[in-house]
């Protein structure tokens, strides 16, 4: 399996917040896991163009660190 990207996302508090971003993110081509941890607020994406998953990051309403 590919290496996952990791991206920093403060704002995330709760499930509502993973479940905006996982949505998001899944939508973006080529992207074939999103795993968002509420503990370490990061996003791990494997697949999918970098600056379209910051994009659909932005666009579920968070900041990347």
């Amino acid at each position: 399996m590919a290496t996952p990207t990791t991206f920093n996302v403060p704002g995330i508090s709760c499930q509502h917040c993973i479940d905006a971003i996982t949505r998001e993110v899944t939508a973006v081509e080529g992207v074939a896991d999103v795993a968002a941890d509420l503990d370490a607020k990061t996003v791990a994406v494997v697949g999918g163009d970098d600056s379209a998953v910051r994009a659909a990051i932005d666009e579920a309403g968070f900041d990347i660190a």
